[in-house]
Order: C-alpha cells, then sequence, then structure tokens
C-alpha cells in the first residue's frame, strides 16, 4: 500500500520540483535585469576610466596638447621602477695608496654619480646602507618616486596602528559611561571635533602650529620649557617631515576609528561580562578573552577602511609639504599638473591601484573580513 502511494505521489512531486525550478530562474533572470543599471553605472564611472588609465600608461601621452600620442610600452613603468644596487668602492690615496678616512675616522667611499649607470638610462641616488663590511648605494631613475612609496607605507603602517590603540583606548573609555549620560555625550562631541573640521583646514592649523619660527606653537613651547632654541624646522627638515604628517593625520582621524570601535562594542551583550564576573574573570582576562575576540569583525573592517585610505593620502601632504616630499598620490599629481606628462603619471595610478589591490587582499585574508 506504501508503495503504491509513493508510485501515485511521484509525478506530483517532479512537477512541483520543475515548477520550483523554473520559479528559481524567472527570479535569477529577474534579479539580473534589476542589478543591470548598476552594471552600467559602474562600468561608466569606474571601469571605464580605470581602463583609459591602463592604456594611457602604455603612451608618451601629454596633458592638454594637441602632440600626437605614441604607444611606448613598457617605458613609464621601466622610469617609474627601475632599482640598481652597486658596491661603493673606498676613496684611495693615489701618493700613500691608503684607504682614505674623514675626520671621524670613517671610510671614505667613492661618490655615488661616479658608480651608478648613466647610459641608456641615468640611475640618482636613493639611499646607501653597509652590509658584511661593504657599502652599497641603492639607484633609480626616479627617486621622487621610490621615496614616495617607502613614505606612503610608512605613513600607512604607523597612522593605522597609532590611531587603532588610541581609538580603542578612546571607546573602551566611553563604552564604560551609562548610553544616554551628559558626560559621555559630551566627550564624544569633543572626541568629534577633529574629524568634523575639514582636512584643509586641519592642515593649514597645523602648519601653522608647526611653523619653524617662533610663531609656530611647538616652537615656542619648546623655546618656552628650555628644550629647544626656538627654531626647529619641522617641515623642512627630512627628519622630522614624516612624523609630522603621521601627527596630523592621527590627530583628525581617530576619532573616526575610535566611533567605529565604540560602535562594535555596543554590539557585546553585558550578559557576557556578567558571567565572566560569576566566573572570576578580571579585567584584563574580561578584555583579552571577550572583548578582543567579540571585537574582531568590528576591528577588521576599521583596519581595512583606514588602510586603504592611508595609502591614498594626498590632502595632507599636497596642503602642508607641496613638492618638498611626496607620498604616491601627490607624486602623480604632479606628474600630472606640473610636468604634465599623463602617461608617466597614468603608470604612476596603476602602480597604486596594484599596491593599494594588494593591500586590499592580504588584509581580507589575514584578518578573515570574508568569513565575519
Amino acid at each position: 500500500m506504501a508503495t503504491t502511494e509513493v508510485m501515485l505521489n511521484r509525478p506530483a512531486n517532479k512537477k512541483a520540483s520543475a515548477s520550483f525550478s523554473e520559479l528559481a530562474k524567472q527570479e535569477e533572470r529577474l534579479a539580473y535585469w534589476l542589478l543591470l543599471p548598476t552594471f552600467l553605472v559602474v562600468l561608466i564611472i569606474a571601469i571605464y576610466p580605470l581602463g583609459s588609465v591602463f592604456v594611457s600608461s602604455f603612451t608618451n601621452r601629454t596633458f592638454a596638447s594637441s602632440q600626437p600620442t605614441v604607444f611606448v610600452q613598457f617605458q613609464n613603468y621601466r622610469k617609474l621602477l627601475s632599482l640598481d644596487i652597486r658596491r661603493l668602492p673606498p676613496v684611495v690615496d693615489k701618493a700613500t695608496g691608503q684607504v682614505k678616512l674623514d675626520k671621524s675616522g670613517g671610510v671614505v667611499y667613492e661618490a655615488p654619480v661616479n658608480v651608478l649607470p648613466t647610459d641608456p638610462i641615468r640611475y640618482k641616488e636613493v639611499s646607501q646602507f653597509s652590509i658584511f663590511g661593504n657599502h652599497y648605494v641603492i639607484g633609480a631613475t626616479d627617486p621622487n618616486f621610490i621615496h614616495s612609496v617607502g613614505d606612503t607605507i610608512t605613513f600607512t603602517v604607523l597612522t593605522v596602528l597609532l590611531e587603532f590603540l588610541l581609538g580603542l583606548g578612546i571607546a573602551m573609555v566611553l563604552n564604560g559611561f551609562p548610553a544616554r549620560s551628559v558626560t559621555r555625550a559630551l566627550l564624544m562631541a569633543i572626541m568629534l571635533i577633529p574629524w568634523a573640521i575639514p582636512t584643509a583646514v586641519s592642515s593649514r592649523i597645523w602648519q601653522f602650529m608647526l611653523d619653524s619660527s617662533r610663531v609656530g606653537f611647538f616652537n615656542m613651547a619648546s623655546s618656552a620649557l628650555g628644550l629647544g632654541n626656538g627654531h626647529i624646522a619641522f617641515l623642512s627638515d627630512p627628519t622630522y617631515q614624516l612624523p609630522a604628517m603621521i601627527l596630523i593625520d592621527v590627530w583628525k582621524t581617530t576619532p573616526f576609528m575610535a566611533l567605529l570601535l565604540l560602535a562594535g562594542l555596543q554590539l557585546i551583550p553585558g550578559d557576557i561580562y556578567e558571567a565572566g564576573d560569576v566566573d572570576g574573570a578580571n579585567k584584563w582576562r574580561r578584555f583579552w578573552n571577550l572583548t578582543l575576540p567579540l571585537l574582531r569583525s568590528t576591528i577588521s573592517v576599521a583596519l581595512v577602511f583606514r588602510t586603504l585610505d592611508a595609502l591614498r593620502v594626498f590632502d595632507v601632504f599636497q596642503i602642508v609639504l607641496a613638492q618638498s616630499r611626496y607620498s604616491m598620490a601627490s607624486f602623480t599629481y604632479y606628474q600630472l599638473i606640473n610636468s604634465r606628462v599623463m602617461g608617466y603619471s597614468s603608470a604612476s595610478s596603476v602602480v597604486i591601484f596594484i599596491l593599494i589591490l594588494i593591500f586590499a587582499v592580504i588584509y581580507i585574508r589575514t584578518l578573515g573580513v570574508e568569513t565575519e
């Protein structure tokens, strides 16, 4: 009897399954049609301009010029990325045959310009280093771009790390106040002031404060405290330039990081901490074993956003340092606007895009953003 019922129900089940499958296909087709306008918008405002930059990077195109464009293959990329490492031989005194020493007793080496290749492409000094008793020089066809890559990566790592640590501390403090307390609202308002100020305005404020004369706040304060002569060149001395940029960005963007982390802290149920108290966990154990694991997804998203944003940094370097020191984005800007080498600038943009893409993939894989 049961077998007969199964045989009688089988055609109905097949019919229902076919009907469900057809309905699923119709919904899939409808979804594609609904997404078509979005795909077209992305194609117009993202893919097409990006493709144009890729194509332009293989040409000698000049910005705002009617000169004919020539396809130069990888010439722009070779000029941007070509590096050479050469050993610097010590200078030998021809009269005595001995190695020359400077006033401090150090070995005098040949000038890098005499060692680095000049034909068919001229290499310029990027930096020098010593290893295993030998002295070397790193040369590049465009040292400014190589320096901009190093400065941007250093800027990104330090700013994101400092903003995360400070933002987490601020978020923990704010989360300790009751949700509707006046103190918490007041502290949040004060915290958000740096983030609310436009970057152009805050950069100018910091530029004035870091002025190398006694007009600058930090020079005036250091002079009053007897810590300096009041003429520290924060924005013209290469030693202080990058720390100054990091300081400005940390002051400006830490509130954004704190706001993201505070939102994540508010999503953690209070019952979990009560259970921790019952189990005898102290504040450090609750923070390490409860707060951080439950905050992982928020931390991942915050770090990804801030890292990708820091790699594209432009305004702070452009406003405060101009052409005295570049980020990757400001270097690309000056190549396009000042030098008008659109093909070369496009190649720089492509390198930035690839570098950001690599960082994004590494971050997503390492922090597990996809699984959160």
